[in-house]
């Protein structure tokens, strides 16, 4: 291994087992540390992950101690058998190849961004604050069995700050700026871990960047519109999940940042994972364009700087934009998966040791993400979820003025967030779970207390009036108590926001009564009083657009055409489409 040249630590040296808290061979062994038992029985997922993110509730007399008792006896009894999972070990080891994909789906974030540095396990772990923004969001309610959704944002750094990352990533010229979210994706997975949905967002796309304070030197930045990319330059990644959250409406849990270096180490460790084109392609011009990847037709195995070359590759995909990156990645990241759960990669337990020190090495994770045990019960939630179940779309779009950049299709941006608020899979196949009755209004319309704000000062500029051409519509329906708040602002999809239970009853008549879509009704903590902000997807008219609820295909239980979705098992032979000016 090279030095790191940045935090002075000298050569990296490989740890004996003990400095990492495990008994000399028993990794080897067993693959697991001495405390595993806690994590793995029955292939199952950890007590932090039930706790914390929603697992199954406590099964008492039947539960995990019970479990582990009857796994210990199925051990003995299938002494012998063969290592696939079910001999000596196996269980120890499906869950490390989970973990494994807990962590390296991150190659995939990778693909956009710089270089961490060389530590081990836990000490290396990088930690920052969850969300730097105003916050507001509030964790959705377990469901009658106390689970929960969980939703990981995915993060690609694209700093240059190391010999390394400028060899990987080239442009010397940008290494003493800060570096951008190149790559964004939010991994949702469902409350009874039954399906994962994964949505990406191109990196040009304009929107709201909330105020954001750093909190390193307490600089704060105020709210402005830009590249989506750009909010990490505002205080770190607490600002793009800040971003997300006002963007989508979508709580998030945790967040989990690699880069450059650190998609190549992982993919080394995780090994060659096939990938596919459709004619010869060879990412490069005379103009300096491209990611350097030349495969022929047909499919390849991809590892290290390969592997970052397929995720970074725009110039040869599609239409040469971020839209077909995005779908390579999706494709690069279902194929990993696929093996993992084959079990085709990663049984080795020295190679999962491998990967484990590659990917702590190179993660930055919120606080509340922040061991190597908390990463393992993530890959138990992980394990759960079908691949038939899994789904991989990038975000409605459409291009703005000038085709400069890009902005959230109206209709089918909102009508996907919804899905996911509202813990929908994207796959069509949620049609049986039925919405839970709504509670009746406890204030009179002429009582209730709402502000109406204009939040369509986006990409496009504001379209003026709108707060006061809603207000007074509200008070000619009744809502004699409805106000405005001339401040303007920035919001994709026109939002109802409400405090408390206690008035959810109050938001959705209300809403019913302009039109507005469920999903457009959240409770925030960030309000005192209900709150609505017209959206950009609102900027005419004083009944909200049937089309914006519903447009381009989508649907209440299914992702729109314009997300392009993958399935990461019926999607298994796509290939990429490669733009015939890049071919050879």
């Amino acid at each position: 291994m090279p030095q790191s040249g940045v935090r002075g630590d000298g050569q990296r040296q490989e740890p004996e087992p003990q400095r990492l808290g495990w008994k000399a061979g028993g990794f080897a062994d067993k693959g697991l540390p001495p405390d595993a038992p806690d994590w793995a029985a029955d292939g199952a997922v950890g007590s932090l992950a039930s706790d914390a993110d929603g697992g199954p509730p406590d099964d008492g007399p039947t539960g995990s101690r019970a479990r582990r008792r009857k796994a210990n006896k199925a051990d003995k009894a299938n002494k012998g058998a063969r290592d696939d999972g079910s001999g000596k070990g196996g269980k120890g080891r499906r869950v490390l190849r989970w973990t494994a994909l807990g962590l390296g789906v991150l190659l995939v974030a990778g693909a956009g961004g710089g270089y961490l540095y060389y530590q081990h396990l836990n000490a290396n772990l990088r930690k920052e604050a969850l969300d730097l923004g105003p916050g507001g969001l509030k964790k959705p309610e377990p469901n009658a069995f106390g689970q929960t959704p969980m939703n990981i944002l995915l993060l690609g750094s694209d700093g240059r700050n190391t010999e390394k990352n400028i060899e990987l990533g080239g442009a010397r010229q940008d290494a003493d700026r800060k570096p951008l979210a190149d790559v964004q994706m939010l991994v949702h997975v469902s409350a009874d871990r039954s399906n994962m949905s994964v949505i990406s967002i191109p990196r040009d796309t304009r929107v709201a960047i909330p105020q954001c304070t750093d909190p390193k030197d307490g600089h704060t930045y105020p709210e402005t519109t830009a590249p989506i990319n750009e909010s990490l330059q505002h205080g770190g990644p607490g600002c793009t999940v800040a971003t997300w959250k006002a963007l989508t409406g979508i709580y998030i849990d945790h967040f989990m940042m690699v880069d450059f270096a650190g998609v190549v180490d992982m993919a080394d460790a995780v090994g060659g994972v096939p990938v596919c084109v459709d004619r010869n392609v060879y990412s490069h011009d005379s103009r300096g364009h491209g990611s350097g990847l030349k495969l022929t037709k047909g499919t390849h195995s991809v590892q290290g700087v390969q592997a970052l070359q397929w995720l970074r590759t725009r110039y040869g995909f599609e239409d040469n934009t971020d839209i077909g990156r995005a779908k390579a990645q999706h494709m690069y990241m279902n194929s990993m998966i696929r093996q993992l759960k084959q079990g085709t990669k990663l049984t080795d337990p020295v190679q999962l040791r491998d990967l484990a020190e590659a990917a702590t090495s190179a993660l930055t994770v919120d606080e509340g993400l922040g061991s190597v045990k908390k990463l393992y019960d993530l890959g138990g939630d992980l394990q759960r979820v079908p691949t038939k179940r899994i789904t991989m779309i990038t975000m409605p779009w459409q291009y703005g003025p000038g085709e400069r950049y890009v902005v959230p299709k109206p209709g089918d941006a909102e009508a996907t967030f919804g899905m996911l608020r509202s813990d929908v899979a994207l796959d069509g196949k949620d049609t049986k779970k039925k919405p839970e009755p709504a509670p009746s209004p406890s204030t009179p319309k002429n009582k209730l207390a709402v502000v109406v704000q204009n939040g369509t000062d986006g990409a496009r500029g504001p379209a003026g009036g709108r707060a006061n051409d809603i207000q007074e519509r509200l008070v000619a329906l009744g809502y004699t108590g409805a106000r405005t708040d001339s401040r303007l602002t920035s919001q994709a999809d026109t939002a109802l926001l409400y405090k408390g239970a206690a008035q959810r009853g109050d938001a959705l008549a209300l809403a019913k009564a302009l039109g507005l879509p469920g999903s457009s009704v959240r409770e925030s903590s960030s309000v005192s009083t209900m709150r609505l902000v017209v959206g950009e997807d609102w900027r005419t008219g004083t009944e909200f657009p049937a089309a914006s609820g519903a447009g381009g295909g989508a649907s209440a239980h299914q992702a729109p055409k314009s997300a392009d979705p993958l399935n990461a098992e019926k999607d298994s032979s796509a290939c990429m489409t490669v733009n015939p000016q890049y071919t050879f």
